[in-house]
């Protein structure tokens, strides 16, 4: 099979990379923090080995596309209006669009706003769930939270300083410790008063099978060269962005969809995560399966790849 091929359009006032892969209707894949369009490769190549055109783009603020200084540059419309252009700019006029991590809202967003355009959305990591009036951030401190690790990535340089240390180490022990073969520990969840967001992580004394040392050389050399801000800038537009979505609160998604995570997926510990996943069916009238994978952690679609590309050829033949 051949390797992706790399190219950089232009796409909602930005220049965005994005590999692509495969010829035939298109699959448009949103990675999330912090990672790349890398995250894809296997899922790329099983795309196209089943008929489909994979394109897996490196989202705003990350990797080969344009990373915008201002904070604000960054809220959810902002990141469904480059998946909107990246869809035409790629010469298609219909997608089915598929997440992982902050790429899963994107999807389910755009699915939302854009149902004539995503005619199908699968999410992996973060269920759906439609825009409420309290933002996150406003619901953990109503309920006495202070040191939640989104409220640790709020003040620009804190957490970019500590991240960018070493590039090399960040990746890896985040990619691991949050891994269903990491220890039996939150990392993305309250953290102890004072600690830093890698305080929880640990030093792999093995790689998983699925994290080669390349795989961590690639994506730490991204950050090297472009930092940590524009993926965490994602996370300082929390608030705006559910402001500037309210006219869609209580939306549902109507179109074919499917939920994939795995089992030991520090969001599924996420407050209110547990009721989120079984009010799917409610919020998702098309939903087609709602996938918990035994031992996998949040990089499902990498630490089970096969199983993954099973289940997503499955949805897209189904459509």
């Amino acid at each position: 099979m051949n390797e992706p091929t790399l190219q950089t359009l232009d796409v909602n006032g930005i220049r965005m990379r994005v590999a692509t892969q495969g010829a035939g209707p298109l699959v448009l894949m949103c990675h999330g923090f912090p990672e790349s369009w890398y995250s894809w490769r296997q899922q790329l190549s099983a795309l196209a080995a089943a008929g489909y055109r994979g394109a897996a783009p490196d989202m705003r603020g990350y990797g080969g596309t344009d990373a915008p200084p201002e904070a604000d540059s960054y809220t959810m419309l902002h990141l469904v209006g480059d998946m909107v252009e990246l869809v035409h700019a790629l010469g298609e006029t219909r997608a089915v669009i598929v997440g992982h991590d902050w790429g899963a809202p994107v999807a389910w967003t755009a699915a939302m706003l854009r149902p004539d355009l995503f005619r199908a959305v699968v999410g992996m990591s973060v269920p759906f769930s439609p825009p409420s009036r309290v933002d996150l951030l406003s619901a953990l401190e109503q309920n006495g939270v202070r040191t939640f690790y989104m409220q640790y990535f709020q003040t620009p340089g804190v957490a970019e300083a500590e991240l960018e240390a070493d590039a090399e180490a960040t990746i890896r022990r985040l990619y691991f410790s949050m891994s269903g073969d990491g220890p039996d520990r939150v990392v993305a969840g309250i953290m102890s008063p004072g600690a830093g967001f890698l305080d929880a992580t640990v030093e792999p004394e093995v790689l998983p099978e699925w994290l080669g040392p390349e795989d961590i050389a690639y994506v730490a050399a991204e950050f090297k060269r472009t930092g940590f801000r524009g993926g965490l800038n994602w996370y300082r537009n929390v608030r705006r962005s559910s402001e500037l979505l309210a006219p869609w609160r209580g939306c549902t998604v109507r179109q074919p969809s499917m939920f994939v995570a795995g089992a030991r997926d520090d969001v599924l510990k996420f407050p209110g995560a547990k009721s989120r996943i079984e009010g799917l069916p409610r919020m998702l009238p098309g939903l087609r399966g709602s996938h918990i994978l035994a031992g996998a952690g949040h990089w499902v679609q990498r630490e089970r790849a096969a199983e993954v590309n099973e289940l997503l050829i499955a949805f897209l033949k189904g459509l």
